[in-house]
């Protein structure tokens, strides 16, 4: 196994996580189901009589979303960190913080638009489609950070340690 990645599997802090089980995916998924939540909250909010519940709900699930994407992008960056510069996988990985970050200061502004507008009817259209464009956004995001992973091995731990999984042991 290379210097390089042998390098990008290991954390540059016990911070990051140990050994094969980084923070940054697990934490990554908070703000993917609470935007996901919130375009769903949104569209109810076209469909029923009284939507304020529902566009009230929205502008929270934004706001933990972007909370949350603040705190997995603190820990993908200290991953970013173990990836050697110039390497595709280097590559990748910034235009992935990219997007997200892109993603986040999108939902960011939603969420102040939301906020702003001082009424609790309907989500606008608009609104919806900047909401919408940015999942997709995430979704094209999320696909490399799985190229980094399941890919390129990153913060994953070598087949030595996977192998352990797969051994067969006797029960008593």
């Amino acid at each position: 196994m290379s210097d390089p990645l042998r390098q990008a599997k290991r954390p540059v802090t016990p911070l990051s996580g140990p050994y094969g089980h980084p923070l940054h995916p697990a934490l990554a998924t908070v703000p993917i189901g609470a935007w996901t939540a919130s375009l769903v909250f949104d569209v109810g909010s076209r469909l029923v009589h009284d939507p304020s519940f529902l566009t009230r709900g929205s502008l929270w699930l934004i706001a933990i979303g972007v909370f949350a994407a603040l705190a997995a992008a603190m820990f993908g960056f200290l991953d970013l960190l173990v990836i050697a510069a110039g390497t595709r996988a280097f590559r990748i990985a910034l235009l992935h913080m990219a997007l997200n970050l892109a993603v986040t200061a999108g939902y960011g502004a939603g969420w102040a638009w939301r906020a702003l507008s001082d009424h609790y009817d309907q989500v606008e259209g608009g609104q919806i489609l900047l909401s919408a464009v940015c999942l997709v956004v995430l979704g094209c995001s999320g696909y490399l950070g799985g190229r980094l992973a399941f890919r390129y091995g990153v913060r994953v731990a070598d087949e030595t340690a996977q192998a352990e999984g797969f051994t067969v042991t006797k029960r008593l």
